[in-house]
């Protein structure tokens, strides 16, 4: 391909909201930019169907964390991976967990507030479900209260159930925003591409070996970052000769409390608008399930640490006694909040997971640049957060990759 034939400063292998942004930045100051992304580049439609070949496919996108007791873990392959689908909450940092090792990014994150939206939901764009969940777990005592979400709210439509699809509308803020303003800087995005390894000489990363359509291609860059998420970063390392990644990682699962009531007929309506957190515990939101009848509530625990990610890209990770217990009692609190919103009969979904993380840890795997052992190789996506914290991570991710492109751009002066 002719792609694979130029000469790029830095290649990106992933293009969600790590590598992405790392693209964006780097474009920015002239660097000659190749993103390889797995996935497609199809507009979004926000379809079941499209959703489906980008989120739904065994073994690619669909991962059973524990076979026996069928947990799920779901992941995107498109451009701007997961962030498509995600419900586009924008949790701050872990800035002192971040703190103690070594890793400030406060300076990073008032940058990023400044160039997407991360604000609450207007009361206008409330949707009914999400306001009656809200209004009942007040009327409870619970400290439910809306959630900063990265959503262009003059481009969002009221009763529109779309965006657990993919927003067609592009009001929902994903990575392809960033990839879209890297490509227009000059960067070059491939799509259909898988990395196989990373390409090396002594201690030194020379570049990746891929495959696309059947063939395989060798692609060389003084620079090289990893954004291919939780799993993938760690398939790649393993398969590239570095055997202390993979293992004791986060997955942060999640149950879903939901019930019918007679006056709401459909779930047509944003998810996650507000919430409840504990902190070291759970989070629990609104989590409306696209045209149901259903009151939903997401409970999301911070897991223990565990598991291994097969040489394969498989995730194989058991849930503790501990995170059994507070699926448990988030379930409590859950049932309670729906019932005195007029749920009878409160049902409970099986295990899901999200976000899957600390599977190259910074302090371990990476140092506080993000780089890992072999010169001119860095990993920036959730799998190097060193510890589990329970919340969506996308903003986090997108600080250390603002973190990660001024420090290349320094070295590299």
């Amino acid at each position: 391909m002719k792609a694979f034939q130029k000469e790029y400063d830095v290649i990106v292998v992933g293009s969600g909201p790590g590598g992405a942004t790392v693209a964006k930045e780097l474009s920015e100051q002239n660097k000659k930019v190749l993103i390889l992304e797995w996935g497609s580049n199809a507009p979004i439609k926000g379809t079941f169907l499209q959703a489906a070949k980008m989120i739904g496919i065994p073994g690619k996108n669909v991962l059973l964390t524990n076979k026996k007791k069928m947990h799920v873990l779901v992941r995107g392959t498109t451009t701007g991976g997961s962030s498509v689908f995600y419900c586009g909450t924008a949790f701050d940092p872990p800035f002192e967990m971040l703190d103690s090792y070594g890793i400030n990014i406060r300076n990073e994150i008032k940058e990023l507030k400044n160039e997407i939206p991360t604000q609450p939901l207007s009361d206008e764009l409330m949707g009914p479900m999400a306001s009656r969940m809200m209004t009942s777990a007040q009327d409870l005592g619970y400290d439910w209260q809306k959630l900063n979400k990265f959503i262009f709210q003059d481009k969002c439509k009221t009763g529109c159930w779309r965006c657990a699809y993919g927003c067609p509308y592009d009001a929902k803020w994903n990575a392809r925003n960033f990839v879209e303003e890297a490509v227009s800087n000059g960067a070059t995005l491939v799509n259909g591409v898988k990395v196989k390894s990373v390409l090396t000489d002594g201690n030194k990363a020379t570049g990746v070996k891929l495959k696309k359509k059947g063939l395989t291609y060798r692609v060389e860059a003084p620079t090289i970052v990893l954004g291919a998420g939780g799993i993938g970063s760690a398939e790649i390392l393993r398969k590239s000769g570095l055997d202390n990644v993979g293992v004791d990682f986060f997955v942060d699962p999640l149950v879903i409390a939901l019930g019918k009531v007679p006056d709401i007929k459909k779930g047509n309506e944003l998810q996650m608008q507000a919430g409840w957190h504990v902190k070291d515990e759970y989070v629990m939101t609104d989590l409306a399930m696209p045209k149901t009848p259903m009151l939903s509530m997401m409970i999301k625990i911070k897991d223990d640490l565990g598991g291994r990610i097969t040489d394969r890209g498989g995730c194989k990770k058991d849930l503790t006694k501990n995170d059994y217990k507070k699926l448990s009692d988030g379930f409590g609190h859950a049932k309670k909040i729906l019932k005195n919103a007029g749920v009878k009969r409160v049902t409970k979904s099986m295990v899901f997971a999200a976000h899957p993380g600390g599977s190259v840890k910074i302090g371990d795997a990476v140092n506080s640049d993000l780089k890992t052992e072999y010169d001119n190789l860095y990993v920036c996506d959730c799998s190097v957060i060193p510890e589990a914290w329970g919340l969506p991570p996308t903003l986090t991710i997108l600080g250390l990759g603002k973190r990660l492109s001024k420090h290349l751009l320094n070295t590299q002066a």
